[in-house]
């Protein structure tokens, strides 16, 4: 079953409510940057920082950003991939939320953590408005260090 955000996004007291929980979750949270993942972590990132007062990084696929940018490469299990933002995005020691609408196997979320500390940028949570815990993307990402949250989750595939 695919699993997508995109009618959650054309509801506006949905969207609205979406975003007030994560906004009450890391209004108290030590927070320079929020990064979000291609496509969709950009919506939720963006409002989130918007309300926050915080700066967005965008993290997007090879060769969809103007300025110079930094990469990861990283193996899906369908084939590789690349990730990148600009090199000076993120500034050593930055503390970062890293924002995305889902966690399926958290091969491009783990991919954009190492990107983000490979610049010295700290990790301070992955963020996820859905969590599909049966395809271990939670886990993978708990296995490299990170914390995550999800405002919920959807067992099966």
């Amino acid at each position: 079953m695919f699993r997508d955000i995109t009618t959650l996004l054309k509801d506006p007291v949905g969207f609205r409510i979406t975003i007030t929980e994560l906004v009450n979750r890391y209004s108290g949270m030590k927070i320079d940057l929020i990064a979000g993942i291609e496509a969709r972590g950009f919506i939720v990132g963006s409002a989130l920082a918007y309300q926050l007062g915080l700066g967005f990084v965008p993290i997007r696929k090879k060769g969809k950003l103007p300025a110079e940018t930094v990469g990861h490469d990283y193996e899906l299990e369908y084939g590789a991939d690349r990730l990148e933002m600009h090199i000076d995005a993120i500034s050593k020691g930055d503390r970062i939320l890293l924002v995305d609408d889902l966690i399926a196997t958290g091969g491009t979320a783990g991919a954009a953590c190492k990107l983000i500390e490979s610049i010295g940028g700290k990790i301070v949570e992955c963020c996820f408005v859905i969590d599909l815990p049966d395809l271990g993307g939670r886990s993978r990402l708990e296995k490299q260090g990170h914390k995550v949250f999800a405002l919920c989750e959807f067992e099966g595939d």
